[in-house]
């Protein structure tokens, strides 16, 4: 092989290599009986030997950067009163998923404080998920809806903001995704903080 040679497929190698990890998802592939390769985002079934190929790029809150936990009070308080919902529980949330970052955006593209994905934005019609007072508004409004459906049941709510109402509703429960169940955890701990707080 010549020199030529090499070093194109070293380049293809960093580019496939760049490729697969730029999407930031994690990626499980099970091989079944017949041979045929199933790849998934969501294993979903606990029976099937699912493989992790590729690890989704976390979003990572730097401890050395210290954010205003009360710079948005009076827009989560004033959007709290309108839908009537519970601040401390839209604070928890936001800490959770954005770390009151209005800037942030996740690997899957969710936005803004509460980490809208842009077909719930639309839905929700908040027209700028950067925008904090609208980001705020159009989150506090979907966690109210899911509060409703899953009855008043926060944890199920939760699940539901992280993994879908259709993954909750699937399993009647907080779905056995571990990056859920770990959520729901989080947010119910800076929800019990908060809470004493106020």
């Amino acid at each position: 092989m010549s020199c030529r040679d090499l070093l194109f497929v070293l380049g293809l190698l960093i580019g496939i290599i760049g490729f697969t990890t730029a999407g930031h998802a994690d990626i499980y592939k099970y091989v079944d009986e017949e041979g045929v390769i199933h790849l998934t985002n969501v294993p979903t079934d606990s029976n099937i030997p699912y493989v992790l190929l590729i690890k989704e790029k976390r979003v990572h809150f730097s401890p050395n950067i210290s954010q205003n936990i009360t710079k948005y009070d009076s827009l989560i308080m004033q959007s709290c009163e309108k839908y009537k919902m519970d601040p401390a529980l839209i604070k928890a949330v936001i800490k959770a998923e954005s770390n009151f970052n209005h800037q942030a955006v996740s690997p899957k593209g969710a936005r803004g404080l509460m980490q809208l994905m842009p077909a719930t934005a639309s839905a929700l019609q908040v027209q700028d998920a950067f925008h904090p007072q609208s980001n705020v508004e159009g989150g506090v409004r979907y966690l109210r809806y899911l509060l409703k459906l899953f009855k008043g049941d926060i944890q199920l709510a939760l699940a539901a903001y992280n993994a879908g109402e259709g993954a909750v509703l699937r399993y009647g429960d907080i779905p056995p995704f571990q990056e859920t169940r770990i959520y729901v955890q989080r947010v119910m701990n800076y929800l019990d903080r908060y809470r004493m707080n106020q």
